[in-house]
C-alpha cells in the first residue's frame, strides 16, 4: 500500500505531538519542542527542537523534515525561517473549542488519516457533551476568573472561557477571552476582578506555580467570594493552556471537578 502523507514531522508545539501520538501515527514525528510534556514518552522517543518563540533552525533542517507544524503568528518568524530554506509549514491559529475539533480533523487530513482524525474529534466532542449535560443539573453556576499569568494580570483566552461554560460556570470577562493576543487580555490592576466578584478563581501561570496565597494578599482581593470562601485552585498549564486534546479533556474535566465541588457545599 503507498504511503500517504507527510512522514518526517517537526512539531513546533505540544498539540500537533499529542495529536498524532493518539491517532497512532508518532512514528513520523521526527522532533518535538521542549515544552512538550504530553504524552509523556515522546519527551524521551523524540529530539526537542524548538521552544515557543525560538527554534534551532540548522536543527531542524537536520532532521530533512517534509513537514513542519506550529501555532500562532508567535512562531510566524520560525515558520519564515524554514520556509525560506524551502520547508513546508502548517501554522495553526485557532483559539476556540471548535477550533481545537477542526484543527484535529485537518491535521488528520493532512497526514492521510482523516477517519482516524475525525473519530477521535468525535469522541472529544461527545465527552464535552456528555460534561455539559451534567453541568445543566447544578442548582447554581459559579461565576469564574481564569488567570493566566499574574505579572501583569492577564485573563483566560476564548477556548478556556468556553471550557468553563462548559463546565457549569460563566467567566467574569468573555468580552477579554475573545482577545487572540495575551496583550490584549492585560488589565492594569485587579478593579474588574474585584468588581464581578467571581466566586472561584482558576490560575494557570503559564507553567510557573500558582499561588493562593499571593492572590488573597493583593491590594482589595480579601473582598472577593472565591478569596474569603478559599475556591482558589491551580489547573495545570499544560492541560490548558495548549489548544489541543489536553484541553478538552484532562482540562475542562478537572474544572468542572471543583465547579461541581463549590456547587455542592452551596458557598
Amino acid at each position: 500500500m503507498k504511503t500517504i502523507g507527510p512522514q518526517r514531522i517537526v512539531c513546533l508545539t505540544e498539540e500537533p505531538t499529542e495529536v498524532l501520538y493518539a491517532l497512532g501515527e508518532q512514528h513520523r514525528i521526527v522532533g518535538i519542542s521542549g515544552f512538550t510534556v504530553r504524552p509523556a514518552k515522546a519527551r524521551k522517543e523524540k529530539p526537542k527542537v524548538s521552544a515557543f518563540t525560538s527554534a534551532k533552525i540548522d536543527e531542524i533542517l537536520k532532521l530533512k523534515p517534509d513537514f513542519v507544524i506550529g501555532f500562532s503568528d508567535i512562531q510566524s518568524e520560525i515558520a519564515a525561517a524554514l520556509i525560506k530554506q524551502g520547508v513546508e509549514v502548517w501554522i495553526s491559529n485557532h483559539r476556540s473549542v471548535q477550533g481545537i475539533l477542526d484543527y484535529i480533523r485537518r491535521l488528520g487530513a493532512l497526514v492521510g488519516v482523516a477517519d482516524k482524525a475525525n473519530g477521535y474529534a468525535d469522541e472529544l466532542e461527545k465527552s464535552l457533551e456528555q460534561i455539559s449535560l451534567q453541568a445543566g443539573r447544578l442548582k447554581q453556576r459559579p461565576k469564574v476568573y481564569f488567570e493566566e499569568w499574574d505579572e501583569p494580570l492577564i485573563s483566560g483566552i476564548q477556548w478556556v472561557c468556553e471550557l468553563i461554560r462548559i463546565a457549569g460556570g460563566d467567566d467574569i470577562l468573555p468580552e477579554r477571552a475573545e482577545k487572540s493576543l495575551a496583550k490584549d487580555r492585560i488589565m492594569a490592576n485587579g478593579d474588574e476582578v474585584i468588581a464581578r466578584n467571581p466566586d472561584i478563581i482558576f490560575g494557570s501561570w503559564c507553567g510557573k506555580k500558582f499561588r493562593p496565597e499571593k492572590v488573597a494578599q493583593r491590594e482589595g482581593w480579601a473582598s472577593i467570594n472565591a478569596v474569603k470562601n478559599k475556591q482558589m485552585f491551580e489547573i495545570k498549564s499544560p492541560i490548558i493552556l495548549q489548544p489541543g486534546p489536553a484541553a478538552l479533556s484532562d482540562g475542562v474535566i478537572e474544572i468542572a471537578a471543583h465547579i461541581r465541588h463549590w456547587a455542592g457545599r452551596g458557598l
